[in-house]
């Protein structure tokens, strides 16, 4: 499954003092992931193994499920932020493919 979506990208408030930011994935796509899932291949907090694209970035990392919002969030590491010019609030086109559930 490939998916491709903008999203805002916002630090996470439980730890202003670091700098975690993340962008969440649609409602509906998040949806969709929870129900491919596969309970025999579940990993820690829920989270599924993705390839990431932004920009001329690409990495491999997980998405989470945020007991937030109920979306996955994708956190957005330094290098790629830096490499692509997302500040906080700015918007993040992405391209996420599922790499195993």
């Amino acid at each position: 499954m490939i998916v491709d979506f903008e999203g805002t990208v916002y630090r996470w408030q439980a730890r202003t003092d670091a700098s975690w930011f993340f962008v969440d994935l649609p409602g509906d796509v998040s949806e969709m992931i929870r129900e491919m899932q596969d309970p025999a291949l579940a990993r820690g907090f829920g989270s599924v193994r993705v390839r990431v694209s932004i920009g001329g970035s690409t990495w491999t990392t997980s998405i989470f499920p945020s007991s937030g919002t109920g979306s996955y969030v994708l956190p957005l590491k330094r290098a790629v932020r830096d490499a692509e010019g997302l500040d906080e609030g700015g918007i993040a086109r992405t391209r996420v493919e599922l790499v195993d559930l």
